[in-house]
């Protein structure tokens, strides 16, 4: 399967052209957003003019970076792994209706109400690698001043960054697939083959 390089934001139906298994790279803007931010969004509007304007048909990024400023007083991002997603269960359904996302980047699948979100609203769920924050951080061209750096702290802010090349897998389609799902299916099953042999 062919691995392409996405310019975000993704139109709906580039969104909706993904499919479970695809390698992607994709290049241009991405928020980070943890639990603060989800509670956040999910308790406001694309009304709100605190909420930054390119998170509206977007790309979230679940990941609490590693930040310092340089001797010019820009931000850098020395780590930027994934956090978990199921941490976001409770919140994602609504921020993805909200505010029309068309990208979660994140680690380790999400429940089934934001796989039906995904469906109804045009959406996929990317795996990012674990473990590999710095080499991940490689991909991160630019950042920006931070919304929320003072309300939630720096992990929890929303980082506005631009990313290139940055490597990810679809595991949740916008046709309601999911590998995580998947995955749980086939192992439990062959989990039952074992336990009757």
């Amino acid at each position: 399967m062919a691995c392409p390089n996405l310019k975000l934001p993704l139109t709906e139906d580039m969104a909706r052209s993904l499919v479970c298994g695809q390698r992607v790279l994709l290049s241009g803007p991405v928020f980070t957003a943890r639990d603060a931010a989800h509670k956040f969004l999910a308790a406001t509007g694309p009304d709100n003019p605190a909420i930054p304007p390119g998170l509206i048909g977007g790309a979230v990024y679940h990941c609490g970076p590693v930040t310092i400023r340089d001797e010019a007083g820009r931000w850098q991002i020395t780590a930027a792994g994934p956090t978990t997603s199921s941490r976001e269960n409770t919140y994602m359904p609504e921020v993805i209706r909200r505010y029309g996302l068309r990208v979660i980047i994140g680690k380790g699948g999400m429940d089934a109400a934001t796989v039906a979100a995904c469906q109804r609203y045009g959406c996929v769920y990317l795996q990012a690698v674990g473990g590999a924050a710095q080499v991940l951080a490689e991909a991160i061209v630019e950042v920006a001043e931070p919304y929320f750096l003072q309300e939630f702290g720096a992990p929890e802010a929303i980082w506005p960054l631009q990313v290139r090349d940055f490597p990810a897998i679809v595991s949740i389609d916008a046709q309601g697939h999911s590998l995580h799902e998947e995955t749980l299916a086939a192992s439990r099953q062959r989990l039952q083959e074992l336990l009757a042999m």
